[in-house]
């Protein structure tokens, strides 16, 4: 277990952090390089030795030029007047499927007091019909940008019909934040026959008072929220995670962060 104390002193980082932009070169600017760099060195073939010392030095040159524009932003597009021009990219982007990777679940599940890396929501998901009139409908979610999170996209993508009868549960790889507690707070106060029943493996920033305010406002309107404990991963470990034949092994201190969580969610919920 990490120290206590010292997890009071540096909060959570938020969810979603946008990725940093890729570069690639430009097609054409390699193209036309490449083409006049050949009919300059064949020139200087031609011209004898003078020639084409000066057609090597134009061509390093045009090298350099293109190396140049070998460092343009992915969204610089290259338009028939030679200029670039900006490329929308989308403001976010929800994954979803019905597997995820082991090193996703072993990594982005860990019940740490400290989530350093972990910038994103892994949402497993199981949808039951009232009843049981329909089979259970099972996947999992997880945001890939700060703008969306994956606990509202699952009303959008998954669960979008708001008259539906259902219970839900989830497992997600941390506690929703305050912009998430209020959209499921109104979620549940509109869509009177959906149940929800969140099992959370951390806690994201409790010793925010706003965070505590709308964990206590998203219990009242009638969502149960638990803490994973060492049989709730390994569910998730056989539910959701494509692992071949490898099996899971709870980590060390899973039974005692589990432990320490429910103290701290009992405190925030009485």
């Amino acid at each position: 277990m990490a120290d206590r104390n010292s997890a009071k002193k540096k909060p959570e980082k938020k969810k979603g952090e946008e990725k940093e932009k890729s570069v690639k070169k430009s097609e054409k600017v390699v193209k036309k390089t490449q083409s006049r760099t050949d009919e300059e060195k064949k020139k200087a073939e031609e011209g004898g030795g003078a020639a084409a010392g000066a057609a090597a030095a134009a061509g390093a040159a045009a090298a350099g030029a293109a190396a140049a524009g070998a460092g343009a932003p992915e969204e610089a597009n290259t338009e028939g007047n030679g200029e670039f021009q900006p490329i929308e990219l989308p403001p976010f982007q929800i994954v979803t499927g019905e597997q995820m990777s082991p090193f996703y679940f072993k990594f982005q599940f860990r019940n740490v007091e400290y989530s350093s890396g972990r910038n994103k929501t892994l949402l497993c998901f199981r949808v039951d019909a009232a009843g049981g009139s329909a089979e259970p409908v099972k996947g999992y979610m997880e945001d890939e940008h700060a703008t969306a999170h994956a606990e509202e996209a699952f009303f959008q993508q998954v669960l979008p019909n708001p008259s539906q009868e259902c219970d839900v549960t989830w497992y997600v790889s941390s506690s929703p934040c305050v912009a998430c507690t209020a959209a499921l707070t109104a979620v549940l106060q509109q869509r009177k026959k959906l149940r929800l029943c969140i099992f959370c493996s951390r806690l994201f920033e409790w010793e925010q008072p706003e965070i505590v305010e709308g964990l206590r406002a998203l219990a009242n309107a009638g969502c149960k929220l638990r803490m994973m404990k060492p049989s709730d991963f390994q569910h998730v470990w056989d539910t959701y995670v494509e692992k071949d034949d490898e099996s899971f092994a709870p980590w060390e201190d899973c039974q005692d962060n589990y432990e320490y969580y429910v103290g701290k969610l009992t405190e925030i919920l009485k």
